[in-house]
């Protein structure tokens, strides 16, 4: 199994091209099951999730090509060949369960399994499910899969969300194209992956409206047509990049991307002494010689997003005072803080809520990734910590971080990967990207 080599100390200092993002990507690409017409996107990343992704919808029947070097993806869905989403490909991959709406919409039936993905929290199907059966859907769960049927297809409906669900918000939105008549949303996820997942819907002919606020609102038709649909930024890897340039006290150019993405991140890193300078297109970031305490509570959009929870705990680590973290979406979201401890970290937990007192230097040690979001604060701690660690575990950010290592790099990060093989582990630099 891989791992990371880091040599903590190095001032990051450089550009560094944001990908698209993963969580849009997903569910888009689930979408083109709605439709029997081509569906072109473009800054689609190379992330494991991605393959895993057309791999499921491969086996569904859609036709895809992938010409990584210019990051497009063409998707076609002309013959079915399973309605079942097997739980050797779901289970590894949360999202996978986005595939339920669309074909039911389309086919009238379904079969997925519970979905698996980081061991972050239970993250029940629940929601989906409710608002699925009350567009008509008739649901039961048997022996690890979930069985829809819809006979004579789905029917619009007012559906009231408990929770602002990002996923069920997508599963519902998507079902509901092609559901008969008007579909209304209430309570629904406002985050910039809903909105780009209806922009792309849109582009396909769907009639939606009302998607970044609080009710979306869609009226069904009957086909789609064909569309092509370039992925928004990834904010959370932008967010990461901005922290670090912040531990580090580097100097990052990030290209390709909004800060309006990230705005709540925003406002916490600048508290911590990060200056950020917005351009077209891009943002500037300047770490502090010392970062400042600062406090966190996580929420759904626009609050500050639980994916970057992890990372900001990274930096209150070496920060010049006390630091608190309230994780409010994820009951099990603080499984980096062992690992953190491990570094010298001094953080205290109490339920969902972590004290940090900041000290001066972390110290290289062998750790363990628990999470794709808890892996990469680890690196950044490694990036500001003194020594060498190594990172175990790291399929978890290949599931979400494009070419971190050559990005890295570039900007003059002491990183390598560890390759794992049967014959002993052979050392392997990971050319630069750039």
């Amino acid at each position: 199994m891989d791992k990371l080599e880091i040599i903590g100390g190095v001032s990051l200092d450089g550009e560094i091209s944001i990908s698209g993002s993963k969580n849009a990507a997903l569910p888009i690409l689930a979408a083109s099951l709605l439709s029997d017409c081509s569906l072109i996107l473009k800054n689609v990343p190379e992330l494991a999730d991605i393959a895993l992704m057309i791999e499921l919808l491969n086996q569904h029947g859609c036709l895809t090509i992938w010409d990584k070097q210019l990051k497009q993806l063409r998707l076609q869905m002309r013959s079915l060949e399973s309605l079942v989403a097997p739980y050797e490909i779901v289970r590894k991959m949360r999202a996978s369960v986005l595939v339920l709406g669309p074909l039911l919409a389309r086919y009238h039936e379904a079969r997925v399994s519970l979905p698996g993905g980081c061991a972050i929290g239970t993250r029940p199907v629940d929601i989906h499910i409710k608002g699925l059966e009350r567009l008509g859907a008739q649901i039961h769960i048997e022996e690890g899969y979930i069985h829809a049927k819809a006979p004579g297809g789905l029917k619009g409906a007012e559906i009231q969300l408990p929770f602002p669900s990002v996923g069920a918000t997508e599963n519902i939105l998507m079902a509901a194209t092609l559901a008969q008549g008007k579909t209304v949303i209430k309570n629904a996820a406002r985050e910039p992956e809903v909105v780009d997942l209806a922009n792309c819907l849109i582009a396909m002919g769907a009639q939606i409206s009302g998607h970044g606020q609080n009710n979306i609102y869609v009226e069904g038709i009957e086909a789609f047509r064909e569309a092509e649909h370039r992925i928004l930024p990834d904010r959370i890897e932008t967010g990461t990049y901005m922290m670090a340039a912040g531990i580090t006290g580097g100097h990052l150019f990030l290209k390709n991307t909004d800060i309006n993405l990230v705005s709540a991140e925003s406002i916490v890193l600048e508290e911590m002494g990060i200056v950020l300078t917005p351009r077209e297109n891009s943002i500037q970031v300047k770490g502090p010689k010392r970062l400042k305490p600062t406090n966190v509570v996580t929420a759904v959009f626009p609050g500050y997003a639980t994916d970057l929870q992890a990372q900001i705990m990274a930096l209150m680590c070496v920060a010049d005072g006390i630091s608190t973290v309230k994780e409010t979406i994820f009951e099990n979201r603080l499984m980096h803080v062992p690992e953190l401890c491990r570094m010298g970290a001094q953080i205290d937990v109490l339920g969902a809520d972590a004290t940090v007192r900041g000290i001066e230097k972390l110290k290289a040690a062998e750790v363990m990734a628990t999470d794709l979001r808890a892996s990469v604060s680890l690196v950044l701690a490694a990036l500001a910590a003194e020594g060498k660690t190594i990172l175990n575990r790291v399929y978890h950010l290949d599931r979400g971080y494009e070419n971190l290592e050559g990005k890295l790099q570039a900007c003059g990060a002491k990183i390598r990967r560890i390759k794992g093989g049967e014959d002993g582990e052979r050392r392997v630099f990971t050319e630069a990207a750039g």
